[in-house]
């Protein structure tokens, strides 16, 4: 395949077929260099002109629950009770920085995921750790 820009549609399904062809190419041959190059010509057009969003921090740690087999109380350790594990999968309360932070560390979920980018699960998210603003007062 002769290697040139990724400009429409066509010409990236033409690189997602040769990439498919090439997949088991070994480090150090020619095909392997082909792959990689194809691979970064494929990201950069999906970049691009797919959209892909981040999941819903909920629906990332369900989705590494199912993944990995793990049931409501493996998540403890990350989360807390078993009330608080049933809280934040029912949406009833927010992740906490400490909580991000164990699910990061210990099942390797992506703290990007779990952080949110919008401002309306940013102000849920504060407002399950408030701070007495009285600690503040003179």
């Amino acid at each position: 395949m002769k290697i040139r820009p990724v400009r429409s549609e066509k010409d990236y399904k033409q690189v997602i077929e040769r990439i498919d062809e090439l997949i088991d190419s070994k480090l150090g041959t020619k095909e392997f260099d082909e792959l990689e190059i194809l691979s970064i010509l494929a990201e950069n057009y999906e970049e691009k002109h797919y959209n892909i969003d981040f999941p819903d921090p909920v629906e990332a740690i369900k989705h590494i629950m199912e993944w990995k087999g793990l049931k409501e109380e493996d998540l403890e350790p990350y989360i807390g009770t078993k009330i608080k594990v049933l809280e934040i999968l029912n949406r009833k309360s927010g992740l906490t920085l400490e909580i991000i932070t164990k699910l990061k560390n210990g099942l390797g979920i992506s703290a990007d995921i779990l952080i949110p980018d919008d401002s309306e699960r940013i102000t849920q998210q504060a407002s399950t750790k408030k701070v007495s603003s009285s600690k503040f007062k003179a």
